[in-house]
């Protein structure tokens, strides 16, 4: 049995309704338990006497080069591995974004720096 997928122009409104519904809930969900662990997260960071650092949403993490700080204008999702020209430096998109995000957090915690 082959299952096809459901063309939208003849599915039932009620269907796209709930579907629609389902996916608003989903996203209501998501970000319930993100504010949930950032909640934890201040709470252990208080306990211990830690500083828990915060980066802004759009902080370009994985589009800026960490050798030499430059922005790429786009780097779509699915590209994982690039070569940066001006630096001649080759970047992992998530080790690039890890180390970016240790620097913005230590230039934070040194210097009192908003980003």
């Amino acid at each position: 049995m082959v299952k096809k997928r459901c063309d939208p122009a003849t599915t039932p409104a009620r269907l796209r309704n709930a579907h629609q519904e389902t996916t608003k809930h989903a996203r209501a969900i998501s970000d319930a338990n993100w504010g949930e662990l950032v909640r934890q997260l201040e709470y252990k960071a208080d306990w211990y006497g830690r500083e828990l650092i915060t980066l802004d949403r759009y902080f370009p993490s994985s589009k800026r080069c960490s050798n030499c700080g430059h922005v790429v204008e786009k780097l779509p999702l699915n590209i994982r591995e690039w070569d940066y020209q001006e630096c001649g430096s080759h970047h992992d998109r998530d080790i690039n974004a890890s180390i970016n995000i240790l620097a913005a957090g230590l230039a934070v915690s040194a210097c009192g720096a908003r980003l």
